[in-house]
């Protein structure tokens, strides 16, 4: 891989930096994968805008990711959904024939959201939603988030009772932010369950690194889903239900409609986005606390102090942020940090880098839950800025304040824990702890 780059020199104190090296290790092994941070560190201090062999960008410091997601020079690659032609193309040369490259672009193209439009369509969708994710619509939510917590915490002390193991992913970290965006929307109890395993694979599709076989079940696995959600609104129309999704299938009878496949996409991406990357945020968070004893002592004597508590989930953001990187397509010529990209390059941004810069955040490697210098990147910015960060805020607020409250020790049972191996969004296989409840 052979790379561009600007920004600092290729040498400090020891050796030079190999910044291909550096950037094939982050990108192309589990290793990097699974501790990505020593990787950022180097490349924002020596390369901070690169352009790899392929064609995109990376760029890894706070002030340029958030020009890049900021303005509006930049904007998604409409209709491909992440996937840009320069790696299908690269895979076509490989294991995917030409057709099968089209039949990708076409099936995308058909399948818009909001992650995936520019203006004004992006402002059209975006704003149809929007409503139901406003702080204030969403702090009405906390009574009713904390019994849904408090219930989870009570079958883990059930299961944990005696020193026995519980898996905090499987237990707390999937079910509350699933139950809770599926009350939302709408989506029967019973039917959840399922897209734990759906989802996972569809996110195969935002990855950089995926193969084409990645690529192939994340289509099989989002096909799936469509289906699903085509006859769940097909029901819905002829019986309306509680939750949002019924309030989109009213737009799209009203004069601001939306197309079935556009009540698909959002419905998926809603939901998806929902239960993901706060699944994500409580399984990371857990796992940082739990390795910073003193950081986890003083949260929990200030569990009930609400800015307090509201204070740590920004630093538990920012540590070890549930997405990693997040796409553009430059719309026209632009610079970034002095360096010009064309028109139709494509620059990945890297939050999890960002949010350890420190240009930005004094001594960013120390996890300090007393930090108040703003909020890190782990939403991304701009316009694209995460819908759901208000209530994914909300439910870790209160998942850690509950579960300190009730558990007067958690223990890590194992150090050997397992990160899925992936880059763009960053979440354990599983995390079992031993549990004390008071």
């Amino acid at each position: 891989m052979s790379t561009e780059h600007a920004g600092g020199p290729l040498s400090g104190e020891g050796e030079p930096l190999d910044v291909d090296a550096e950037l094939v290790t982050l990108l192309l092994t589990p290793e990097g994968r699974a501790d990505p941070y020593p990787h950022y560190a180097r490349l924002r201090e020596h390369a901070p805008v690169l352009r790899s062999a392929l064609g995109n960008w990376i760029v890894t410091r706070y002030e340029d990711c958030q020009r890049v997601l900021r303005i509006p020079h930049f904007g998604k690659a409409s209709g491909q959904d992440e996937l840009t032609r320069s790696r299908l193309e690269a895979m076509a040369r490989t294991s995917m024939g030409e057709g099968e490259v089209e039949e990708f672009f076409d099936y995308f193209r058909r399948r818009q959201s909001m992650l995936t439009l520019n203006p004004p369509d992006h402002t059209r969708l975006r704003g149809l939603v929007a409503r139901a994710f406003t702080p204030n619509t969403v702090e009405e939510l906390r009574p009713h988030v904390e019994s849904l917590c408090d219930s989870l915490l009570d079958a883990l002390a059930e299961h944990g009772a005696g020193g026995g193991v519980v898996d905090v992913m499987t237990d707390l970290a999937f079910p509350l932010p699933v139950a809770v965006i599926g009350e939302l929307l709408g989506i029967p109890p019973g039917d959840r369950m399922q897209f734990q395993g759906l989802v996972r694979t569809a996110t195969r599709l935002l990855e950089p690194t995926s193969t084409i076989d990645d690529l192939r079940a994340g289509r099989a696995a989002r096909e799936e889903m469509e289906r699903y959600f085509d006859a769940l609104i097909a029901d819905r129309r002829r019986t309306p239900g509680p939750g949002l999704l019924t309030e989109l299938i009213a737009v799209s009878d009203g004069s601001d409609r939306l197309s079935v496949e556009e009540m698909i996409a959002t419905a998926i991406l809603l939901f998806a986005a929902g239960f993901e990357t706060t699944t994500n945020l409580i399984g990371n968070g857990t796992l940082a606390l739990l390795r910073h004893p003193g950081q986890l002592a003083a949260l929990r004597a200030a569990a009930t102090n609400a800015s307090a508590v509201a204070r740590a989930v920004e630093e538990l953001l920012r540590w070890d942020s549930p997405v990693q990187l997040d796409g553009r397509m430059a719309l026209e010529d632009a610079v970034v940090a002095g360096q010009p990209v064309a028109a139709g390059e494509n620059v990945m941004t890297l939050l999890g880098s960002a949010n350890r810069d420190p240009r930005r955040f004094s001594e960013p490697e120390i996890f300090d839950l007393e930090r108040d210098e703003g909020p890190p990147m782990s939403f991304g910015s701009g316009i694209h800025y995460c819908l759901g960060a208000a209530l994914a805020r909300l439910e870790g607020q209160v998942c850690f304040a509950r579960m300190l409250q009730r558990f007067p020790e958690i223990d890590l049972a194992t150090e050997a824990v397992v990160f899925r191996d992936t880059i763009t969004l960053r979440g354990l296989t599983e995390l079992p702890v031993t549990l004390a409840p008071s």
